[in-house]
């Protein structure tokens, strides 16, 4: 089931900054957080910036569709529904009536904190068409930086769209996003299929700058990622990814047995990955 919601946050005009930027502190009142599903209705404040207590009141119940809940239009209030694909969860944002995002890199950091945000990996805005597409697709990971594209994030971006357009059926449409072209297709059962096309295994397009070992793909190289050597295969799929099996002369991967919040940014930002790279 699809959450719809609005939280109200101080919507100024939109610009790229640094991800260095300090986040300003939020010095007006507590922000109002309102879910609506199909059954009932929750309201919550909480501090976006800051710790503060939060107070949550369960009201009467009320049926709303995600697309009638976002018809609503009040100055100051930024309606949203919550998706996820595979736990990978997004917060989406109805932005068709403008070409830039409604909320800054900054205010989606705040608003992916799960302790006092709303909580999710990214937001995902759904913009008007460019260049011949039907519409365009950014995103704000939960960091403020901005990805070239990401599968679960389309899939569900696909299904927004259906909830907006009140389509139903077999459907297809043309989707532009920072890695170029993407049709999702809804059939009949309500999936989503997405043709990511073939994947980019050429090291310099990838990129990484680990030495290609394999025509000019980087197949089971050595990675020194703090003093161990991983094996890894680059490839990109829009966006770069970096695939191990597990360390150099080592046994099975077990990931579980791992810190992937400690390890996992040291492969993201390691040098030789210089547009960053997502990891598995």
């Amino acid at each position: 089931m699809a959450i719809a919601a609005a939280i109200t946050v101080p919507l100024t005009s939109p610009t790229r900054q640094s991800l260095t930027s300090s986040l300003p502190h939020q010095s007006s009142p507590s922000p109002i957080l309102k879910f609506t599903s199909l059954t009932k209705t929750v309201t919550s404040r909480l501090r976006l910036a800051a710790a503060a207590a939060s107070s949550m009141t369960v009201g009467a119940a009320e049926k709303a569709s995600p697309a009638s809940f976002l018809d609503r239009k009040e100055a100051g209030i930024l309606h949203f529904v919550k998706y996820h694909g595979l736990g990978n969860d997004f917060i989406l944002v109805d932005n068709r009536d403008s070409s830039e995002p409604k909320v800054t890199p900054e205010q989606a950091v705040r608003l992916c904190d799960r302790n006092f945000g709303i909580g999710a990996d990214g937001v995902i805005f759904a913009l008007p068409g460019i260049n011949g597409t039907d519409y365009s697709m950014r995103i704000f990971n939960s960091d403020g930086s901005e990805p070239e594209m990401c599968g679960n994030g389309v899939r569900c971006f696909a299904r927004f769209i259906t909830e907006l357009e009140n389509l139903h059926g077999n459907q297809r449409f043309t989707v532009h996003t920072g890695a170029g072209l993407i049709v999702p297709k809804i059939v009949d059962d309500g999936q989503v299929r997405v043709d990511m096309g073939e994947p980019i295994l050429k090291a310099s397009d990838v990129p990484t700058k680990l030495a290609p070992n394999k025509d000019h793909s980087v197949v089971k190289a050595g990675l020194d990622v703090d003093g161990v050597t991983w094996n890894v295969t680059c490839v990109s799929m829009g966006n770069p990814h970096c695939i191990t099996f597990g360390t150099e002369g080592g046994q099975d991967l077990q990931v579980d047995e791992l810190n992937l919040a400690e390890i996992g940014p040291k492969f993201e930002h390691h040098e030789v990955f210089p547009a960053r790279t997502n990891t598995g």
